[in-house]
Formats: C-alpha cells, sequence, structure tokens
C-alpha cells in the first residue's frame, strides 16, 4: 500500500519523502508546486500536480495509487504573511486541510500524520513546552494549525481515522548528499540567512540583546529536518500498529540562542560575518524550547543529527552545492 503525501515537493516534506523511501514504503506526492520544486521528486515517485482542496483530484489520485496513510505537509508557513493576508491562511491551511480529510475519510484511508507547529501555543508560560501547555496562538498561521488539529481530533472521533500531529519547534538544517535543503522565497529562517551572509557579505541582524537570555539574545530549539522525517515515519508506524494519537512535540530540548548560531556558523564557514543589532521584534518569545518527552517515549522519536554544529554544516554544504550550481 501506498503513502500518500502532500506538500511532498516541499522542504520538509521532501526530506520525508526519502525517509519513506529508506523505510521500504511506497510513496506517492500530491503537491500543487507554489512552494515546492518538482526537481526534488524522485523519478520512481508519481506526482499530482494539484491543490489539496480539489477534492475530485485527491480522491482520484488516491484510489489509483492505492493510498493507505496521508502524510500530509502542504500549507503555508509564514508568520509574517499570514499577519497580513489572513485569508490566504484560513483558506489554504484550514480549507484546504478539510477537503483533504474528507477525501481521505471517502477513501476509507484510516491514518494520517499531520505537519503541525510550536506556533499552537503561543507565548510560553514555561519552558520546555510539553503537550499539556495551553495552546493560544497570537499569529493566524499558528491559530490555523491548531484549527486543523481540532479538525482532526474531531473527525477521529467520528470516523475510522486515526491521526498524529506533530508539533515541531525550528526545522532547520539539509541533506547534501540527496540535494535537499532550503529554498525558500523569501528565506524568514536564521540559519540560512547567517549562511547567506558568511557567502554573500550581507547583514545579519540580531532582532534585540536585552532579552532575558544566557547572552541576551533569543533561543529558540533548532532540529535537523532529518530527524523530523525520521519522526514522521515513526508516527505512521505507531498509529499502524494501534498506538495513540494527537499531538507529540520534536525538539532537543536544550535551544541555542542566536548569537551562538552565528558563532557556530562562523566557526563553519571560515568566513567573516556582517552583524547588526537591532530592537526587539514584537510578538517574539525570549524562549522556545520543546519539551519532547511523549514523542521519545512512544515514537522512538530522538534528535539524533540536531546537535546545532550538525545542522549548521548540513545546511552549509547544501548551500556551497547550490552556489558551485550557479548561485544561491
Amino acid at each position: 500500500m501506498t503513502v500518500l503525501v502532500t506538500g511532498g515537493a516541499g522542504y520538509i516534506g521532501a526530506h520525508a519523502v526519502r525517509a519513506l523511501l529508506r523505510a521500504g514504503r511506497r510513496v506517492a506526492i500530491l503537491d500543487d508546486l507554489s512552494t515546492g520544486h518538482r526537481d526534488t521528486v524522485p523519478d520512481e515517485v508519481p506526482l499530482c500536480v494539484a491543490d489539496i482542496a480539489d477534492a475530485g483530484a485527491v480522491g482520484a489520485f488516491i484510489a489509483a495509487q492505492g493510498v493507505s496513510a496521508v502524510l500530509h505537509f502542504a500549507a503555508r508557513s509564514l508568520v509574517g504573511e499570514s499577519v497580513a493576508d489572513p485569508r490566504k491562511y484560513w483558506r489554504d491551511n484550514v480549507a484546504g486541510s478539510v477537503a483533504l480529510l474528507g477525501a481521505v475519510v471517502d477513501a476509507g484511508v484510516r491514518d494520517v500524520v499531520v505537519s503541525s507547529t510550536a506556533a499552537v501555543y503561543g507565548v510560553p508560560e514555561r519552558s520546555p513546552l510539553d503537550e499539556a501547555h495551553r495552546t493560544n496562538p497570537v499569529n493566524p498561521y499558528g491559530a490555523t494549525k491548531l484549527a486543523v488539529e481540532r479538525a482532526l481530533a474531531d473527525y477521529a472521533a467520528a470516523y475510522p481515522l486515526r491521526y498524529a500531529a506533530l508539533r515541531y519547534f525550528n526545522a532547520a538544517g539539509a541533506d547534501p548528499d540527496a540535494g535537499l535543503g532550503e529554498r525558500h522565497d523569501p528565506e524568514t529562517h536564521l540559519i540560512p540567512r547567517v549562511l547567506r551572509s558568511a557567502s554573500e557579505g550581507c547583514e545579519v541582524a540580531i532582532h534585540g540583546t536585552d532579552w532575558d537570555t544566557r547572552d541576551g539574545t533569543c533561543v529558540r530549539d533548532y532540529v535537523h529536518v532529518r530527524d523530523l522525517a525520521d519522526a514522521h515515519v515513526a508516527a505512521l508506524r505507531h498509529l499502524e500498529a494501534g498506538g495513540a494519537g494527537g499531538a507529540f512535540n520534536l525538539g532537543t530540548g536544550t535551544g541555542s540562542s542566536v548569537r551562538e548560531v552565528i558563532d557556530v556558523v562562523a566557526k563553519v564557514t571560515g568566513r567573516p560575518l556582517r552583524v547588526v543589532e537591532g530592537p526587539r521584534r514584537a510578538g517574539d518569545p525570549p524562549v522556545l524550547v520543546a519539551d519532547a518527552t511523549r514523542a521519545s517515549r512512544e515514537l522512538g522519536f530522538s534528535a539524533a543529527r540536531s546537535s546545532l554544529r550538525q545542522v549548521v554544516e548540513d545546511a552549509w554544504a547544501f548551500e556551497r552545492g547550490r552556489s558551485g550550481a550557479g548561485g544561491l
């Protein structure tokens, strides 16, 4: 039977496709290629270029490929954009996911693993964050992802559907051997932005140096994208074996500050960085770190590749490969 990966041509979805193939699973991809890249799709993997909201196309593809489970990555994910244009997020993330779930239920597909986010928690009241922390998103992106989780819970209560919502914190890193890494436009993530500063000599900004943290800059929990991909495969196995679903945090439990990221990038690249210090950004929590005890205990999750050094080395190898192929 086949695992359908929505958004399988995107950053994390493409890594999950490789993880499924390594696990010996048959895979099919559904992606509208609005932010994904066709060149990340392996030759042997069927691709349907369609919107997840197109229930007819989705249902036909599920039937044609013999789909038995879904890994759902297709979504918009820029916090700033969600504030500026929330209807795009409610339409694509929520209405699109509900249409997808309708096609899944109609086809009798039982297991769904969805890509969720720590943004569902809002401003942390404690650190590290476990799944029992209250959910109070402070932007439309987090609100729409929480809405999808609630829809999944309602569907699982009413229909023969099992689900896991993987709430990861800061996805980072790359698989340079497979030619996979971050190719966002615009790029908003810290590590590729700092690497681009090392490569091109452009400035990199620190937003706030007076936070209540060990060095005054914000602390985030960076998880290697390959660890995240493996966690989705582990969650699928867990559901298929009859394990309990619901929400699972994915993170390292430690976190790195902005200055620490910049220092490691400088060491890995051996290049000077042009750092500019600026004021705080509204809405930035000082510390955002995961308690991934449940995922470790029930899914066997391990952030094995997620040391900051490994994350940066793999991301830098990918960026250098792109530069050698004609620029970043």
